[in-house]
């Protein structure tokens, strides 16, 4: 089941906050936007409930105006990926202090097929190939990341019923699945270990040190090459100015080693309804048109049959 020659290809990526899409896979939106991929993000919620994390940032005026200052953020980071954009329009559940309830009509406790129906009428409309959203974990326990996983899994089971939410448009059947592999402990652990090989300042080892021995790691499948795109996602990562601090976080590393020892972003096939070989390098990997024949191409070596031990995937 391969898309067209004359049928453009898109991804839709989903998210919980603004700025989770300029932190999480955005060189791989912006690579895939520049060689003219149809590129969507939806945005569950509009981080209504988040902090200032740029101290720059952290004053009386900017926090009474969040909530409109978090949708011009999104705006401009949006322009600089190259991509299109769609708020769902749930409210940010913030994250809960020990013992606090989540705030009542928060995105967290939406009814899940309530919750799903904006997303399944986004993917009927959009018509995605490929989609991309958290794992089971949500990436990290924030709840309104385990939602966003519950709910794209939902929508993406959903879309192509037709007997399901009849008059919200024409049923679509998304082709691939993905969850996101940002920020492994194998990626700390590789830059940590390249930047004191070289003598560069880590602020990573404490955060390896606290890191649980329990947390299992995401079995990568896919490594999208993308470093050329690296300046670019910090850009849109430096357009959410409430949410990134431009001199700590994820801005202190030297982006040169990054592009050295972890050229990729990385991601689990988590769904296929296409014949697909692991590893892959590419999102579209058995959806894109076949070439033409040739003999003067070798048989693939190395490749092996699709095959996973996650849930769900076929």
């Amino acid at each position: 089941m391969r898309v067209t020659r004359d049928e453009t290809l898109r991804l839709l990526s989903v998210h919980a906050h603004p700025d989770d899409e300029s932190s999480k896979g955005a060189a791989t939106l912006a690579r895939y936007a520049a060689e003219g991929v149809d590129v969507m993000v939806a945005t569950c919620t509009g981080g209504e409930r988040g902090s200032v994390l740029n101290p720059r940032m952290d004053r009386p005026e900017v926090r009474a105006n969040l909530t409109g200052l978090r949708r011009e953020e999104m705006a401009a980071a949006r322009e600089i990926l190259g991509v299109r954009q769609r708020f769902l329009g749930f409210v940010d559940s913030g994250p809960p202090a020990d013992g606090e309830p989540l705030p009542e009509g928060c995105f967290a406790l939406e009814p899940l097929e309530t919750a799903a129906a904006s997303l399944i009428a986004l993917i009927r409309e959009f018509r995605p190939h490929v989609v991309v959203t958290y794992d089971e974990t949500g990436g990290y326990p924030h709840p309104d990341h385990i939602r966003t996983h519950q709910v794209t899994m939902r929508a993406f089971e959903a879309a192509g019923d037709p007997e399901h939410r009849p008059g919200t448009g024409a049923p679509w059947q998304p082709l691939k699945l993905y969850y996101q592999g940002a920020f492994s402990r194998q990626w700390f652990q590789t830059m940590h270990d390249a930047m004191t090989a070289r003598g560069v300042d880590s602020a990573m080892g404490a955060l390896l040190a606290d890191w649980p021995d329990t947390t299992p790691g995401l079995d990568i499948t896919t490594r999208v090459e993308c470093a050329d795109y690296f300046s670019v996602r910090d850009r849109a990562l430096l357009a959410h100015a409430t949410q990134i601090d431009p001199e700590a976080g994820f801005m202190a590393h030297p982006r040169s080693v990054e592009r050295q020892v972890w050229p990729t972003e990385d991601y689990h096939l988590a769904r296929s309804l296409v014949s697909t070989r692991l590893p892959e390098d590419d999102l579209f990997a058995g959806l894109r048109p076949a070439a033409p024949p040739t003999d003067t191409l070798p048989p693939a070596a190395g490749n092996r049959p699709f095959k996973t031990g996650r849930e769900g995937v076929l």
